[in-house]
Parts: C-alpha cells; structure tokens; sequence
C-alpha cells in the first residue's frame, strides 16, 4: 500500500486562493439510513485448503495480489491450513472477481489445485 499522507498535488504547487476567499468550517449532516444501503455490498474473497499447495506458494500470492506483509499472509495461510479456508479481505465483488480470477489462474499456471472462490459478506 502506499503512504498517501506524503502525496503532494503539484496542479496546487503556487496557487494562492487570495484575500477575497472566507474560509467557513464545513457542516456536518447525519448520514441516514438510505445513504449507507447506498454503499456496494462487499465480498469477501477465501482460499480453500488442498492437501497439494506449497504453504510458501499461497504466502506469496496473499504478499503478491492481496499486498499482505509475510506475517499477514502467514497467518491467513495457518487459518487455511487448521481451517480449511481462510479470508483474503472483503472487496466489492469486481475487485472480488479480479482477485478470484487471478489467483486460480495463478495456481492453474503452477500446477496447483489451490481455489479461491468468494461469498457475500455479511
């Protein structure tokens, strides 16, 4: 992931807003009900254990596609492992599909029968 707390908008770079702009403090409005249901529903994307898959295998796709550190991936790779499946995240389902995609099609290439498959969250 990247720091966005350090990126700089360099169309602002010199750009003076001038004696004549007021500043006035934003209002704040409740967000209703109607405005959440607005949101997309999220998906959450799962590996599945096989009894084939090299544990190093499926760290390097959570780290590679899901931008896991190693001790995250390793954890989620563990829960597969004790579980039989473990949640990569929750995305809105094209992410969700992108990722399910790639990872089998990543696992297909390698000749490993590892699935990901994705379920609504709740």
């Amino acid at each position: 992931m990247t720091d966005t707390s350090q990126t700089r908008l360099p169309f602002t770079a010199g750009i003076s807003a001038g004696p004549q702009t007021t500043h006035r403090p934003l209002e704040t409005e409740e967000v209703s009900e109607q405005a959440v249901s607005d949101e997309p529903p999220m998906y959450r994307v799962l590996l599945l254990n096989d009894d084939f898959t090299p544990m190093d295998f499926v760290v390097q796709i959570l780290m590679q596609l899901f931008g896991m550190t190693f001790d995250q991936a390793n954890a989620v790779m563990l829960e597969v492992h004790h579980n039989g499946r473990g949640v990569c995240g929750e995305f809105t389902r094209e992410i969700a599909e992108t990722r399910v995609s790639q990872v089998n099609q990543i696992a297909r290439e390698h000749e490993y029968p590892l699935m990901c498959v994705m379920e609504r969250a709740e």
